[in-house]
């Protein structure tokens, strides 16, 4: 009783909210980001309750997860999984749905507060205009939602009045640097890169480059497609066509820095001059945990950042005319209309070209140029305008590659 009276006499004196329990659906829980999640889940069990898990085709973690978790509901997207799940799963009372439709559906059920969006590619585009329309806070893991149709989510999220959170490590960071300056004009936005395997290297050593030295980034593992986009800057291009929806603010007002080591992950400069950054060692739980008990830092066993395992902190301009995809980002945002779209998907299929030696490491940049001059410019595409563009991008990308 005498604890819980000092805890509501600390939230008076310091403004703390009060948090509720969120109930959370995760959509691609068997993934990167959706197993870090649940880990995340699992350290704050009287904060966090799982109501969805989703997964694409991984059924049987899917299945560990659910028996696990207990969720309301589990969706397997691969329809020929159902039986399986469903055998695994029906007995203990969660209810069992597949295919891409039931990713759709499932985000309106009323008991969810937050929906973590972790799913890889446009199949994330629906599913997060379904949740937002039913009231539901986005957890946005899912680069396409913003880089596909960031004008259109941005809108949706305005008129329905719901929380855009981000969980990339970059926008968190820009985020959690904004905190208190809802008042207070920003004059620049710095998004960290680390620079990649090829950091001041020159266009005639990537002509040169073959996969296995683009797939050996100097800091983390991570997975194939977003290895190769941290190799080519590309990475960074789609982040700041993000940035630019998510804090509503000017090309001109996104710089991307060169930062080696990885710990300071953004920064924000005010109109004062001021600049807040954000640093600590890359854990992806951090980013998560702050999306998912946003508003409130909660206590946690994560390592922690010791400046004296890092005394030098190094920093350099990102150099566009050598990793010229960051310079295509910056342009299709200045261009608008569906040119992100159709630079996202080139991007993809520039990327498993590369991957399956169809392209060398600068063809990935000429595929990309070539197919958005290869398609006119929609100047107000709607989500289906868009979605269509995605497929019609693919296909002349791939047609291209044969005259390469």
């Amino acid at each position: 009783m005498m604890e819980e009276m000092i805890q509501n006499c600390s939230r008076i004196l310091f403004n703390t909210p009060i948090l509720k329990k969120k109930n959370i659906a995760i959509l691609g829980s068997t993934g990167s980001i959706g197993t870090q999640a649940l880990e995340v889940v699992k350290a704050f069990p009287d904060l966090l309750q799982v109501t969805i898990l989703t997964a694409a085709t991984n059924a049987d973690l899917l299945i560990t997860q659910a028996l696990e978790f207990k969720p309301k509901a589990v969706v397997i997207v691969q329809q020929d999984l159902y039986s399986k799940v469903y055998e695994a799963l029906h007995k203990f009372g969660v209810s069992v749905y597949a295919g891409e439709r039931s990713l759709e559906e499932v985000v309106e059920y009323d008991n969810i507060d937050v929906v973590l969006n972790a799913i890889v590619g446009a199949a994330g585009l629906r599913p997060t205009v379904n949740a937002i329309k039913k009231g539901k806070d986005i957890a946005l893991a899912n680069k396409e939602t913003l880089v596909v149709a960031g004008k259109l989510m941005m809108d949706l999220v305005k008129d329905n009045q719901v929380k855009m959170l981000p969980v990339d490590s970059e926008h968190s960071a820009i985020f959690q640097c904004l905190y208190g300056e809802e008042d207070n004009a920003i004059e620049k936005i710095l998004l960290t890169a680390s620079g990649g395997p090829f950091r001041g290297r020159d266009r005639e050593f990537l002509r040169g480059v073959k996969k296995e030295q683009a797939l050996k980034h100097p800091n983390w593992t991570m997975g194939a497609k977003i290895t190769i986009d941290s190799a080519t800057l590309m990475n960074k291009g789609l982040e700041v066509i993000e940035a630019k929806w998510l804090f509503d603010v000017d090309v001109d007002q996104i710089e991307v820095v060169v930062h080696p080591q990885s710990i300071v992950h953004s920064l924000v400069q005010f109109t004062d001059g001021s600049i807040k950054a954000q640093l600590g060692l890359h854990d992806m739980k951090l980013p998560i945990q702050n999306a998912l008990t946003y508003p409130v830092r909660q206590a946690n066993s994560f390592e922690r950042f010791d400046f004296v395992n890092f005394p030098a902190l190094s920093f350099e301009r990102a150099d566009t005319n050598v990793f010229r995809n960051l310079g295509l980002a910056y342009q299709c945002l200045l261009d608008g209309g569906d040119r992100s779209c159709v630079l996202n998907a080139a991007n993809e299929v520039a990327v498993d070209a590369f991957l399956h030696d169809k392209i060398c490491f600068l063809g990935m940049s000429d595929l990309i140029e070539a197919t958005l001059c290869q398609l006119s410019k929609v100047k107000n595409p709607s989500l289906e305008d868009l979605l269509v563009i995605d497929l019609e991008t693919r296909k002349v990308a791939r047609d291209l590659i044969k005259s390469m």
